[in-house]
């Protein structure tokens, strides 16, 4: 089952084991090439679980283990005639591409998809094998496994001697953001996230969330205010008691999953704290549900969820939240929908520059305007009464009214905002640069620049009555972009001259 060799490192001079290599396979059919990286994977798996439970157990340290990711290559010679409109799905030129995988349990159904379009629009078969690159033992085990730390710190040698541990030099986004260049030799890349850049993501969200991550949905919402969280719980419970309404359960911290028809969770365990960005999940079959986070306030929050959402995939995410109103002529209570975004967060400025225009969706900004007009009765002119379209600033200074106004104001007035909050323009900055579609909703809370703060009682007043109705908007325009198939709402406007076949 193994073969014996020798690892030449700087720090470790081991003997190398790992499971028998496997040689490359050609597939037509999309299921089975998945069922290949599924077997794979587990087997890669298996083998460095059970070693490292042979280690803790015999305490022998004298074998360095490895295991590798599986991987999907795929050649062509000659540029392929596809559908023009189409975002993925192809290459744009020939050559040598190729993907390591993970956790194929999870992204079975993505996996097939990609892979389906990738045989249709040039014609010539993948090829699933063995990878060059090693899985960390780290992420050999599912998220919350609990790994007993004192019988580890009993090993006499590190860690690190004895199996592969996380790589950043293999977990950035080179792909992603357009700068990877590869060796001489080196296939060019077939999706947008490594497999090991896959998997830190996937734990980090276990973390932040306190929620596995096999729950979450296609369609995201982000928010900023925990009062759109209780009012989301309590719309889902009701859904579940009700039968679900096509909803087959509903996920909590902890993962608690109530099930539809009933009122109770019948499984997990609430979380001794809360997260730190806790996640709930109303599920519907082929991850078509809502998935709702509380981001928290502030610009480094909003990229670090989004950050690690993105390896997931997902069809849509938009922010629902509070922002100041920056015009005289709206009211507490009105709507912004951002059409542009002045960028003072700099949080991403290292990787996506501030000069980098982030353009409005068409899909999803229809989509939330009919949203709107459906939910308030309001349509056409008189929908200006209650929302309005225009720029929406994200900074990074929670009192930036303490400064001097002369400045600020000024640039927001160059700027032609509407209004300023502190997270949308990183969650659609990081949409944009992650190829996920995106769009934005506020509500404003208060007018800063005309002295029109909230008294107690009204604050009271305008969350009870705006957070119900700003959240049934959001739930409307995800359930009528979920209509749409994902190739047109995945827009070419994402897309830059190099792209992944993968979407």
């Amino acid at each position: 089952m193994t073969q014996l060799t020798q690892l030449s490192q700087a720090s470790v001079d081991l003997p190398l084991v790992s499971p028998e290599p496997v040689a490359a396979r050609a597939f037509n059919d999309p299921a089975a090439a998945v069922e290949e990286l599924t077997r794979l994977y587990d087997r890669a798996v298996a083998f460095l679980t059970d070693r490292f439970k042979h280690v803790l157990e015999s305490s022998e340290t004298d074998r360095h283990y490895r295991a590798f990711y599986p991987q999907i290559s795929f050649v062509t010679d000659s540029h392929a005639r596809v559908d023009s409109r189409l975002a993925y799905g192809h290459v744009s030129e020939p050559g040598h591409y190729a993907a390591t995988v993970t956790r194929p349990d999870l992204f079975g159904p993505y996996l097939a998809q990609q892979i389906e379009l990738l045989l249709r629009n040039h014609g010539h078969p993948v090829y699933i094998g063995d990878s060059t690159t090693p899985i960390p033992l780290h992420f050999a085990f599912r998220e919350g496994s609990y790994i007993d730390g004192g019988q580890a710190a009993k090993m006499n040698r590190p860690l690190r001697d004895l199996f592969d541990v996380p790589d950043l030099a293999a977990t950035d986004d080179r792909i992603v953001n357009g700068n990877f260049e590869p060796r001489p030799g080196e296939p060019l890349p077939l999706a947008p996230f490594t497999a090991q850049r896959v998997d830190y993501s996937l734990h980090r969200l276990a973390h932040y969330t306190a929620t596995n991550p096999r729950h979450f949905q296609n369609f995201v919402l982000f928010t900023n205010y925990q009062f759109y969280i209780d009012e989301f719980c309590m719309m889902a419970r009701e859904v579940m008691a009700g039968g679900g309404g096509g909803y087959s359960h509903f996920v909590e911290p902890g993962n608690l999953i109530t099930r539809a028809g009933a009122r109770e969770p019948e499984s997990g365990a609430a979380p001794l704290r809360m997260p730190q960005m806790p996640a709930y999940h109303l599920v519907r079959e082929h991850g078509a549900g809502i998935t709702m986070i509380n981001i928290g306030v502030g610009p480094s929050n909003a990229k670090t969820i989004t950050d690690h959402v993105a390896v997931l995939r997902p069809h849509c995410w938009l922010m629902l939240g509070h922002c100041a109103g920056l015009r005289n002529t709206q009211a507490l209570g009105d709507y912004v929908l951002a059409h542009a975004y002045v960028r003072e967060d700099h949080v991403l400025d290292a990787d996506l520059p501030i000069w980098v225009p982030i353009p409005a969706l068409a899909e999803v900004q229809v989509a939330l305007e009919e949203a709107v007009a459906e939910v308030t009765g309001y349509s056409g002119y008189d929908l200006k009464r209650i929302m309005r379209t225009g720029t929406v600033a994200t900074i990074d200074n929670r009192n930036w009214e303490l400064r001097d106004q002369t400045e600020p104001v000024e640039r927001l007035s160059q700027s032609r905002a509407i209004a300023l909050d502190m997270e949308s323009a990183t969650i659609a900055a990081n949409g944009y640069r992650f190829r996920v579609p995106y769009g934005t909703l506020l509500c404003v809370s208060d007018k800063p620049l005309h002295g029109e703060l909230k008294l107690p009682g009204m604050a009271t007043e305008f969350y009870n009555s705006q957070v119900a109705q700003h959240l049934r908007i959001g739930i409307r325009a995800i359930e009528k972009l979920a209509q749409m198939p994902p190739e047109r709402l995945h827009s070419r406007k994402l897309r830059s001259f190099y792209e992944t076949a993968f979407q």
